[in-house]
């Protein structure tokens, strides 16, 4: 139990987005608007939450902007390139 609860606070030292009402109500929006799947309307809402400008996945298409925020496949773009210093 231990071990667990050591990996549960070194992981809270990334300082994790809470799941509020907030958040959900701003995920089933980005939903809505967007056509997305729950699951990654609730990761964009999550990246806009927390002012990211770029969302590295292969599961959104790629160059799309979402409300601020630039999806990014990361097998397609090299990082040094892609993202402002």
């Amino acid at each position: 139990m231990g071990d667990a609860r050591a990996d549960v606070r070194d992981l809270m030292s990334w300082n994790p987005t809470p799941v509020d009402a907030a958040l959900l109500s701003r995920a089933w929006a980005v939903e809505r608007r967007f056509g997305l799947q729950y699951w990654d309307a609730l990761i964009v809402a999550s990246a806009q939450w927390s002012g990211c400008r770029h969302l590295l996945t292969e599961d959104l298409q790629d160059g799309q902007e979402l409300d601020g925020v630039l999806v990014m496949n990361p097998f397609t773009h090299q990082p040094e390139r892609s993202l402002p210093a």
